[in-house]
């Protein structure tokens, strides 16, 4: 989970480092490159392209391509910490979704981290006048759509194979991101293209380690690890770009890391409870 979260990191940095792209193009490139190493390895693993559960499957696609632009288009906009904290409150539409669609029960304490977790999101928009209201809004709108992409992914788990899963999210960005930036191609230089290259990389290598954390790890024990990427970020942000923060944006960023740990924690002790 750690090497999951510095490579992560890292794939946002390029995105930082790409700003001066559109965002379309920014998720297009990303796409293809991803998008050619799930077909080789669906490939030789024998594994159909297009799954079976095809209707969450192509849900799975739709919420994470849509989720994924937002997301870059924040990062290329306000501070890298910002962008990752705020879309870090995704695990708190998991839970409302989980509760409304899937009728999980939600534990007293869990909406007491969760209530903290969103004053923290508003402490970090209310201290910090480089994160717009839009910016604010559409990086909580990306979160929203990532909690809506990781229900339906639970809903694939018993049918199709991970990387089965993932593939659809780039079968439909790259015509869709690809057909959205034609008209407004920022012509790239070759360190650009080393950099776009990265991004798919690194993030295909972070989503697949994570995945084996949890394939092997219970997820309270292993999921708290993934917030380390927003102090990574902070850092990158500040000793990088500049990008200094207020005593009360951080304790915001702080609050958030903090209620959203000791939710996924609480959650996984509940689980193992009830087993």
């Amino acid at each position: 989970m750690l090497a999951s979260v510095v490579l992560y990191t890292s794939a946002n940095l390029c995105v930082k480092e790409l700003s001066h792209l559109g965002t379309f193009q920014l998720v297009f490139l990303r796409s293809v490159v991803s998008l050619l190493l799930c077909v080789i390895y669906l490939k030789r693993a024998g594994i159909p392209l297009l799954g079976h559960n095809r209707r969450w499957l192509f849900v799975r696609g739709l919420m994470g391509m849509v989720a994924l632009s937002g997301f870059f288009h924040t990062v290329r906009h306000i501070p890298l910490a910002s962008a990752t904290v705020i879309q870090y409150f995704s695990p708190v539409f998991t839970v409302l979704l989980a509760l409304f669609f899937l009728k999980e029960r939600v534990h007293k304490w869990q909406w007491l981290f969760l209530g903290l977790a969103l004053t923290g999101i508003v402490m970090v928009k209310g201290f910090d006048p480089r994160v717009s209201w839009g910016m604010w809004g559409l990086g909580l709108m990306s979160a929203c759509l990532a909690a809506v992409a990781y229900l339906a992914t639970m809903k694939c788990r018993e049918t199709d194979h991970p990387v089965g899963v993932v593939v659809w999210f780039h079968l439909l960005a790259v015509p869709v991101m690809g057909g959205l930036s034609w008209g407004q191609w920022t012509p790239m230089v070759d360190v650009d293209w080393g950099l776009a290259l990265a991004i798919g990389v690194l993030s295909i290598a972070a989503q697949v380690l994570m995945t084996v954390a949890l394939h092997h790890e219970d997820a309270g024990m292993v999921m708290p690890f993934k917030y380390l990427g927003a102090v990574l970020a902070l850092a990158i942000g500040w000793w990088g770009y500049g990008e200094h923060m207020s005593t009360l944006s951080l304790a915001g960023m702080a609050l958030v890391v903090a209620s959203i740990s000791a939710n996924t924690v609480l959650k996984a002790r509940r689980s193992v409870a009830l087993k």
